[in-house]
C-alpha cells in the first residue's frame, strides 16, 4: 500500500483517528501472564485474541462456522488489541517499526487460506504505521485456539526510548 507524504507525517494516534478506530480497554489476561513486556528496544506482545467487552467476539474455525471476511476482521480486531497492549506499556508513538505478526487460525480439516484471515492484522499495521507497518510474518493453522477462538495474533515491535 503508498502512502502520500502528508499520511507519512501523521502519527499513529492520528491515523487510527482517520480510520474511525479507537483503541480499545487492554484485555485482562486470562491466566498468569502479562499483555505486553518491553525488553531494551522490542515490545513483546502476548497473543491476542478477538474480544469484545471481555467476552471473546466470535468462535469457531475458519472453513466451517467463520468465513474468510469475518476472520479478517476479527485479525484486524486482534491487531487493534495488540497496538493497546503496546500502548499500556509504552505508548503508541513510541512505535518505530512493527518487527515480526505471527498468526494461528482456527482451521477446518482442507482450509489452506490461512494467510488471507492474517492479512487483516497485516493490512492494519501498514494503515497505521506506513512504511514502518511492514513485517516478517508466520501464518499456522491450528485445530483449536483459546476460548474457541477463530484467530490469534501475537507481534513484536521495535520502539525508541
Amino acid at each position: 500500500m503508498l502512502h502520500s507524504d502528508s499520511e507519512e507525517t501523521l502519527s499513529p494516534r492520528a491515523r487510527l483517528a482517520s480510520l474511525g478506530l479507537v483503541l480499545p480497554a487492554v484485555s485482562p489476561p486470562k491466566g498468569e501472564y502479562v499483555p505486553a513486556v518491553l525488553s531494551g528496544h522490542l515490545v513483546f506482545v502476548a497473543g491476542q485474541v478477538p474480544m469484545t467487552d471481555g467476552e471473546l467476539t466470535t468462535t469457531g474455525r475458519l472453513g466451517d462456522e467463520v468465513s474468510i471476511e469475518r476472520g479478517r476482521e476479527l485479525s484486524r480486531q486482534c491487531a487493534l488489541a495488540a497496538l493497546t497492549a503496546v500502548d499500556s506499556v509504552v505508548g503508541l508513538d513510541r512505535v518505530t517499526r512493527v518487527l515480526t505478526v505471527t498468526g494461528y487460525v482456527a482451521s477446518a480439516r482442507g482450509f489452506l487460506d490461512q494467510e488471507k484471515v492474517v492479512e487483516g492484522a497485516d493490512e492494519l499495521f501498514f494503515e497505521v504505521f506506513g512504511a514502518a507497518g511492514g513485517h516478517a510474518r508466520s501464518v499456522v493453522g491450528v485445530a483449536d485456539l483459546p476460548l474457541g477462538s477463530p484467530v490469534e495474533i501475537e507481534t513484536l515491535f521495535e520502539v525508541d526510548r
